[in-house]
């Protein structure tokens, strides 16, 4: 008789697996969908417009009454033409009654966001806290620069030649794009952003306002105070940075090595270590591990990174924090350099997703005069850790010809003199912003200026970390009274205790990598061997596989191809389309052939449905990778890939066959 085929209808398993797919890529499109936070103009917007409502804003010590809204301003107020643009403004209530002059708080960068700031309420008892956002950064138009993203991406060493012209290039590129699409680069300026915060002063109705300020943000409270002492009542700056100092110097670095260096002496588990902590370094330096392992190790990341590390000195700044970056550094000389290793990794994956790029460079564009001055005399003399921070921030110089600078900066280039009440605070080990140069450049141009250094303190974070009544004792008075009292600051000793040292995660790093890689290899030639053995697994099985060992097989293709690239192409990012789709797709595409192919299909069959699981897992990868960004990509890749392959190898089951063994029925002789 002639066989008859069954007929492949939409069966119960198959209609769920459809509704899951489809809710799944209903997911995946939904991420896609662009962020409608950010702020907008509406229609027949006014200059100094603005419109409040009630909302609540979280806090360390949970949610307060608050109101939220939106600013108009001008995008550029050097020409009366200009478009509007949209900040946005949060006002929280003062907690207490009868509330004094309102604190504006101006937080660091450049480049970070206005808008949090979670221990406002250590100051709201007596006080309004506004937070008024940052052009460029929070309204309506964003300076973001996915061009220079990408350029640190594909950097073999963060600090070189070849990273710095592509730096520059992109640089170019995204104000070149910007300016294309409507963006009037001349109004992002730090001028401005002060008339933003006298704009919403005005019209929130404050006479006179408090101003705190930390790390970059400080440059922008002195302009404020230059340009309208008469609306500020006090200022407070935290980690202050005066003019010309979006640039680091050498020399105060090594005195500061230096210094630790004294404190490591005096600490019993630092000096059983090294005789001399800042010698220790130099000869590090001087020599640094190329590899650890078959591990590269890339000198001016390590250099770059450690400089952002000495920046804090306490555990919740880890795993980046000065005892840490120590240790590592001491490992290394002892013939450990892991830590290193780990320090490299962790600049190429944070410094590309550090900040607003574009609103980086049009801020810091305020010293462009002194970094072309420091770079025309030849920059680094050669000190520990030579230029390669301010070479990363600046492109080795290239940088000021890469953007254009806003004729808004011109007179603020040089520190003037103020009558405005200020207390400017810094730690004695703050690598970002040395209090020395508040006390050489700053204080001497306010007659009404106070300063507090705090002994062994770091820089912004250190201060509401360590001895958080302290500090809030501090501020208070000072808003409330003028007086400064740091009398409830404990004198605190030097920290080199490491909880999480680099060293261990980079042996968490490696071997994380290298067990996943090792897993999925073992489970895709189980599952071959499976196949080979027996035919294929049974429904049950093959159903389970398909839906969750991806999960397993995504990641460890992905962990292998990072090994090797980090070993290999150490250009490469490994958090870009070519590693993440190829390797997730090579994986996950035969991990889900081998759950779903047995002995009784067709050989034909067989081979489809090996081309199109692998196909459509590439192409399932590529399409979840480009829903997000590169962060979360990996993951909507991984997605991607285990729904476009099992969506591929449903279609051959819906409208393919599979040969039914033929019943012989015995005709009457």
């Amino acid at each position: 008789m002639v066989p008859r085929r069954q007929p492949r209808g939409f069966t119960v398993g198959r209609i769920a697996a459809l509704v899951v797919i489809g809710l799944t890529v209903l997911g995946l499109v939904l991420l896609d969908r662009p962020d409608d936070s950010r702020p907008v103009v509406p229609d027949g917007a006014t200059s100094g417009e603005i419109a409040l409502e009630p909302c609540a804003y979280d806090t360390e010590a949970g949610s307060l009454e608050a109101d939220c809204g939106t600013l108009m301003v001008p995008e550029n107020r050097r020409d009366p033409r200009s478009d509007l643009i949209a900040l946005p403004v949060t006002r929280i209530r003062a907690t207490g009654g009868n509330p004094a002059e309102p604190i504006f708080r101006l937080g660091g960068g450049p480049g970070a966001t206005n808008m949090s700031f979670p221990t406002a309420s250590r100051l709201a008892e007596r006080h309004d806290v506004v937070l008024v956002g940052y052009r460029g950064i929070d309204g309506s138009t964003v300076l973001d620069c996915p061009e220079v993203q990408s350029a640190l991406r594909q950097s073999a060493d963060l600090v070189s030649d070849e990273s710095f012209d592509r730096y520059a290039e992109a640089f170019a590129e995204c104000a070149q794009r910007l300016v294309a699409e409507g963006v009037d680069l001349e109004g992002y300026s730090l001028p401005q952003r002060v008339d933003d915060l006298e704009a919403a002063r005005q019209v929130l109705g404050y006479a006179r306002i408090n101003l705190f300020s930390s790390s970059a943000g400080t440059r922008t409270a002195m302009i404020y105070s230059w340009r309208y002492p008469e609306s500020i009542h006090r200022s407070a700056m935290l980690a202050v940075n005066p003019p010309g100092r979006f640039l680091w110097d050498p020399a105060t670095t090594d005195d500061q090595l230096d210094h630790y260096a004294e404190l490591c002496r005096a600490d019993e588990g630092c000096a059983s270590r090294t005789d001399d902590l800042a010698a220790s370094m130099a000869a590090t330096a001087a020599d640094m591990p190329d590899r650890w392992g078959f591990l590269p190790i890339k000198d001016g990341n390590v250099r770059a990174a450690t400089m952002f590390g000495l920046f804090h000195t306490t555990e919740s700044a880890a795993p980046l924090n000065a005892p840490t970056m120590f240790d590592a550094w001491l490992r290394a000389a002892d013939g450990d350099p892991s830590g290193l290793w780990a320090l490299s990794v962790l600049a190429d994956l944070v410094f590309p997703e550090s900040s607003t790029s574009g609103d980086g460079a049009a801020s810091g564009m305020i010293d462009a005069e002194i970094v072309d001055a420091y770079y025309a005399r030849g920059g680094d003399p050669g000190s520990i850790l030579g230029n390669a921070a301010s070479d990363i921030l600046w492109g080795a110089g290239r940088l000021t010809e890469a953007w254009p600078a806003s004729p808004d900066h011109a007179d603020y280039r040089q520190v003037r003199p103020s009558p405005v009440e200020t207390l400017l605070i810094g730690g004695t080990v703050d690598f970002s912003t040395p209090a020395r140069h508040a006390t050489d450049q700053l204080l001497p141009a306010l007659p009404n200026g106070r300063q507090v250094i705090l002994a062994e303190l770091g820089h912004s974070d250190d201060f509401w970390h360590y001895q958080p009544e302290a500090g809030e004792r501090l501020l208070t008075t000072f808003f409330d009274s003028g007086e400064v009292d740091d009398s409830r600051y404990e004198t605190r000793a030097a920290e080199f205790e490491v909880g999480l040292t680099m060293a261990t995660l980079a042996k968490i790093v490696a071997g994380a990598l290298l067990g996943g890689a090792l897993i999925a290899t073992a489970m895709l030639g189980w599952m071959a061997g499976r196949v080979r053995r027996r035919g294929g697994f049974g429904r049950g099985a093959s159903i389970w596989l398909r839906s969750l060992a991806p999960a397993i097989l995504g990641p460890g293709g992905w962990f292998l191809a990072v090994l090797l690239v980090w070993s290999l192409w150490p250009a490469v990012f490994v958090g870009g389309p070519a590693v993440v789709v190829v390797s997730m797709g090579a994986t996950i595409g035969l991990g889900v052939y081998l759950a779903w192919v047995d002995r009784d299909r067709r050989p034909a069959t067989r081979s489809r449905g090996f081309v199109v699981a692998v196909g459509g897992s590439f192409l399932g990868a590529w399409l979840g990778y480009h829903v997000a960004d590169a962060t979360v990509g990996v993951l909507t890749a991984l997605v991607g890939a285990t729904i476009a392959a099992n969506l591929a190898l449903l279609t051959i089951d819906i409208i393919g066959d599979r040969p039914h063994p033929i019943r012989q029925v015995s005709r009457p002789s």
